[in-house]
């Protein structure tokens, strides 16, 4: 999250402005009128960019980059003042560089030609029940406030930050379900007198008080404890003030750790050993059932947090994960616990939407038993969701972080615009949060179609429009091709091409499957965006089908009976470069009867999302739903095959996870899949080239194959890449071979860290996701 005023946009300006060129060893470029400057000095086979900014960089979700020449290097460092920004690469680019400039998710400005979009939004199915409404029950407070420097968080290198939340406690008989909610990233510190804030130091300097983001979710606070329901709402401020200077993941196993510091002090206050805390805790609590929600950076908090807990010999019981607009820097997977990602389609911060991966990475992360879900808001930003950074509604400075007003479809100033207003938002907000954690905590149903449904891909929440992606429990669902790679049951015929593609613009070739994209415009791509901190490893592998004449797909249906199941679903969106496409769906019987309908009868995945430019439109694959009721000329117990043939005389479509299925809600809880684990390793250089061996190593053995992604994060001897792992059954060890560039003569640099870390697990869940490779160079034989 960040304070979207007018700093930022002068700060990126004036980065943006600069042109200078400084190459020679440890010079430094002369400063700007505005105080800006940059700088490139050699640093072993590469170079270090460092970018000087004249004030602090405000504070947001998405990590800092610098791009050399209109193009991203890499994830920068920030200095603890936030006025540096330092990146080691060894792009070429940087030999010569004519601009430097502050990047974020790889954009530093620009435009694209409009495309084809939809006039209208998709026809939404009925209303669900309103979740918001008041339930029968009274609350009282019961927060805590243990100071500002109660925990040191290990995530943090050590620093303190405050142990203090809001906590609504009803006055239902017995223990309540918890639902626990962690707000994200956002300026820590102000002065109300002078509208001023601070957004480097914890705790808040003399004058300045914590802004109180933690308040901004009461809405769905005190819905849910009138339904019975006790919700703790975490102060999170001292993170938010260090986290990118004092952690290795922009502050995720901090905010993971801070979440579950909260749960050890309930736990507390649950057995009445916890001074300080109310006695209305005592005996109240059901940490067998607990719900997270986190908004954006706490997104990735809440998700680490799910995944500490598993490691606990006796973990919490985390039944629900709702990450809201989150990040996702390093691709973790979370199988096992029932999650819902709640996207907005005008984010203005996360606006590559990296948060879709914790949907496209654990679908088939490991067997289980949950309902998955991804919802894309539209009309929704990122702020928004949060009313202390809402105007008209926050106790400090805010602002709308989609930040250009005039924009035809996210600008608020805009006749054409499809944004919610601030009341909007914060209603289909308190309606998710408090929808997901009745739907699986309290197995309130009449909410699952918020979620998943059985026709459709679209519902109407309060006055937004949701789209949707589910994925049902594995009981509840037959997968007749995951269309993830090549598969003998399917087959294509006449002009039809079937490439199976992963990622975007070329990188990750290690995946052997030519990009889905060759657009560069992440922003424009959640599915294949790359992780800040993962931007190699392989990126949601789908099929690609496109046409110039008449052809088909088809799909063999192992499982001949599928009457049990609710509807026939697959993921589907027309690519970047088709102005229209569409397709018909055929089933067939064992007696060869046959029906047909088409993907733009069932939904409006057919159908570009709306907008313009570097960030629009989103490329998102919606579940097309056909209802099993609708097939009356086929005998559903003996189907044999599915066939997708065109429906237009030319185009191309993006198709993923062609299944049965009937949407449920499932029931899961902490993960008992092996924890896998990165390594430190040391190796010596001299002046040749050599490699590091890392080693990643498993909880227990497995006996299916664990598969895993390590990739390595730019240096100066190290480049960026990623490699594909697999440790077989019976093993707990593998390991990746990463090349070592050469150091210098004389004298030899001292010994440098550099970053690695493992992800997208299959099989296992991420244990120590980050290590170091030492290199230590040596000096030249004489």
């Amino acid at each position: 999250m960040h304070r979207w005023v007018r700093s930022l946009q002068a700060a990126v300006a004036a980065a943006a402005a600069v042109t200078m060129v400084s190459t020679t060893p440890a010079a430094a470029s002369p400063s700007e009128p505005d105080g800006t400057s940059w700088s490139v000095v050699r640093a072993g086979a590469g170079y270090q960019v460092t970018l000087r900014l004249p004030r602090q960089l405000d504070t947001r979700a998405a990590a800092p980059e610098i791009a050399v020449n209109g193009k991203s290097v890499g994830v920068a460092h920030e200095s603890p003042d936030r006025r540096t920004l330092t990146v080691v690469t060894a792009d070429p680019a940087a030999a010569h560089p004519s601009t430097v400039q502050l990047a974020w998710s790889g954009a530093v400005g620009g435009s694209a030609p409009p495309t084809t979009q939809r006039s209208m939004m998709p026809a939404p199915g009925k209303p669900t029940p309103d979740p918001t409404t008041a339930g029968q029950y009274h609350s009282t407070r019961a927060d805590y406030n243990l100071g500002d420097a109660a925990l040191t968080l290990p995530g943090l290198r050590g620093k303190a930050v405050e142990e203090r939340a809001a906590v609504w406690v009803p006055d239902a008989p017995g223990k309540r379900p918890v639902a626990i909610f962690l707000h994200g990233r956002y300026t820590p510190c102000y002065d109300a007198s002078t509208g001023n804030v601070d957004e480097a130091h914890w705790p808040c300097l003399a004058g300045f008080a914590p802004i109180p983001s933690y308040h901004g979710f009461d809405q769905a606070a005190e819905v849910l404890a009138s339904h019975g329901y006790v919700v703790v709402s975490i102060s999170a401020n001292g993170v938010n003030a260090q986290d990118n200077q004092d952690s290795d993941d922009f502050g995720t196993l901090a905010r993971g750790q801070l979440v579950l510091d909260h749960l050890d002090l309930l736990a507390k206050a649950n057995g009445g050993r916890a001074p300080g805390l109310s006695p209305s805790l005592r005996d109240k609590l059901a940490l067998d059932n607990v719900g997270l929600m986190g908004h954006s950076r706490g997104g990735a908090g809440v998700v680490k947090a799910a995944l500490l807990n598993a490691a606990l010999p006796h973990p919490y019981g985390i039944r629900a994960v709702l990450p809201l607009a989150p990040t996702d820097f390093d691709r973790e997977t979370l199988p096992d616990v029932p999650m819902a990602v709640v996207l907005p389609y005008c984010d203005g911060d996360v606006f590559d939407q990296e948060g879709q991966h914790y949907y496209e990475d654990t679908r088939y992360a490991g067997p289980d038993n949950v309902l998955r879900a991804s919802l894309l808001v539209m009309g929704a930003d990122h702020n928004f969701f949060n009313t202390q950074w809402t105007p008209g509604d926050a106790a400090a400075p805010e602002g709308d972080d989609w930040q250009d007003e005039n924009d035809p479809t996210c600008g608020l100033d805009a006749p054409t615009t499809i944004r919610l207003t601030a009341a909007q938002q914060h209603q289909v907000g308190a309606s998710y949060i408090a929808g997901f954690f009745r739907l699986v905590l309290g197995r309130e149903n009449a909410f699952l179609p918020m979620f998943a449904g059985n026709s459709g891909s679209a519902v109407t929440v309060g006055a937004a429009t949701v789209l949707q992606e589910s994925q049902s429990p594995a009981s509840g669902r037959l997968d007749v091709a995951p269309l993830q790679g090549r598969a003998r049951d399917v087959q294509f015929a006449g002009s039809v091409t079937g490439a199976y593609c992963a990622s975007m613009a070329g990188r990750s070739p290690q995946s052997g499957l030519p990009s889905c994209t060759e657009s560069a415009l992440i922003g424009k791509f959640p599915s294949f965006a790359p992780a800040s901190l993962a931007s190699n490893v392989t990126a949601s592998p789908m099929l690609h089908l496109s046409w110039t004449g008449a052809g088909a797909m088809t799909a063999a249906v192992a499982e001949h009976d599928v009457s049990r199941y609710a509807a026939l679903t697959i993921r589907a969106a027309i690519d970047d470069t088709s102005p229209s496409a569409d397709l018909k769906l055929t089933v067939t019987d064992g007696a060869g009867r046959s029906q047909s309908t088409t993907l733009s009868a069932l939904s409006g995945a057919m159908t570009p999302l709306p907008g313009a430019g570097t960030r629009l439109p989103k490329t998102w694959l919606e579940s097309v739903r056909w209802p099993m009721s609708d097939l009356t000329q086929v005998d559903v117990h003996d189907l044999r095959s599915v066939v997708l043939s065109t429906a237009t005389p030319s185009g191309g479509v993006f198709l993923s996870d062609l299944a049965f299925q009937t949407a449920a809600a499932g029931a899961g809880g902490p993960s008992a899949l092996p924890r896998i684990s990165i390594e430190d390793t040391t190796v010596d250089v001299g002046t040749t080239a050599t490699t590091a061996a890392v080693r990643l190593t498993l909880s227990r053995p497995s006996r299916v194959p664990v598969v895993a992604n390590v990739q390595t994060l730019a240096g100066a001897q190290i480049a960026a890449a990623a490699w594909r792992v697999e440790i077989p059954p019976g093993r707990t060890s593998a390991t990746v071979v990463v090349p070592v560039a050469a150091g210098t003569t004389s004298p030899p640099p001292a010994d440098t860290a550099y970053k690695v870390l493992v992800a997208a697990p299959a099989n296992a869940v991420l244990d120590r996701n980050f290590a170091n490779i030492t290199v230590h160079n040596q000096p030249a034989a004489s």
